[in-house]
């Protein structure tokens, strides 16, 4: 018989051909994987655990300063202001909490929703203080460009409400004098104006009065050196 024949026919014997029942049990049983419930526990509760964690994170809400009335606070643009009431107004059916904050220098009230309250910052520790002081002890350090090009910078700084920046204008912006002709209108401008901000910061924190604050900071820029040895 020729061998494709016995090929066949040996194919066809092994479809007809039915295996017993017990074979066919344990060969099912070695198929399918039991889980064992233990571990189906502790990754049900990993998981929760995980779950629990995430919510948490979500859940987690950044706390917002809470000032009160007499508070100093920092606003960048206009300096430092004194809060003098906390109101309430309804505007669209919305209710809405706000400060209002009074700007000695400026004249100015400023009135400032409380969840848009992320521009106000509180006055500077002692320690920030103390380390303006050694900025403003420290060298000038002026840059080699376009006095155009400066002044945008002094004055983004000025207008960051961050105090360091401020001491920093203050001293790069000094003359170590009075004299007018020393500066040009547009340095004096600026000087005069961090120079302000950073006294009426120094007033809220040191508690001292005007004259004080600005013989500290004249000390520390050498301003009234001139005057001591002419004297």
């Amino acid at each position: 018989m020729p061998k494709s024949k016995i090929k066949k026919k040996a194919k066809s014997i092994v479809k007809k051909k039915k295996l017993p029942r017990k074979k066919v049990k344990e060969k099912i049983k070695k198929n399918i994987k039991i889980k064992d419930p233990v571990n189906l526990k502790k990754t049900s509760s990993s998981s929760a655990e995980e779950k629990v964690e995430i919510k948490k994170i979500k859940k987690q809400a950044i706390e917002k300063k809470q000032y009160n009335i007499k508070d100093f606070v920092v606003y960048p643009k206009h300096g430092v202001g004194k809060i003098v009431a906390v109101e309430k107004a309804t505007i669209g059916q919305i209710e809405i909490q706000f400060y209002k904050i009074f700007v000695e220098k400026e004249k100015l009230t400023l009135t400032v929703p409380i969840n848009q309250q992320f521009n106000l910052r509180p006055v500077s520790s002692i320690n920030q203080i103390n380390k303006c002081i050694s900025i403003l002890k420290a060298k000038p350090k002026i840059k080699r460009t376009m006095w155009s090009r400066r002044a945008a910078e002094y004055d983004q700084k000025i207008n960051s409400g961050k105090v360091y920046e401020l001491a920093e204008v203050v001293r790069d912006l000094n003359k170590n004098t009075d004299i007018i002709a020393d500066q040009s209108y547009s340095e004096r401008q600026l000087f005069e104006k961090a120079y302000e901000r950073l006294k009426s910061e120094f007033e809220a924190v040191l508690k001292v009065s005007n004259e004080e604050v600005q013989k500290k900071m004249d000390k520390a820029l050498g301003r009234n050196q001139n005057l001591e040895v002419s004297a």
